[in-house]
């Protein structure tokens, strides 16, 4: 759980997708908020580490989509909107 918490270094909750959101409007949650969120279906945890920084880490959150940072207008999408999703890089 340890290498867990290293790997979580900036976490983003971003509660709806239907329109940009600035970062003014962003709820950051810390490490500790976010654990008893794992595993809850209703929660989406994205991993945005860049593909080099993503490829050479050993540790990632178990359950977590990795998409890539650079295209945001592919992926946002897809994802549910009613879910929360969080997003975390380090």
């Amino acid at each position: 759980m340890k290498t867990l918490v290293k790997v979580i270094g900036i976490l983003v909750v971003a509660l709806a997708i239907a329109a940009p959101a600035r970062a003014a409007d962003v709820k950051r949650i810390t490490k500790e908020e976010l654990k008893p969120m794992l595993g809850n279906p209703d929660v989406v945890v994205v991993d945005v580490r860049r593909g080099s920084d993503w490829k050479s880490s050993d540790t990632k959150v178990k359950g977590a989509l990795r998409e890539d940072p650079e295209q945001v207008d592919k992926w946002m999408t897809k994802f549910p909107k009613d879910k929360t999703l969080v997003f975390y890089c380090a």
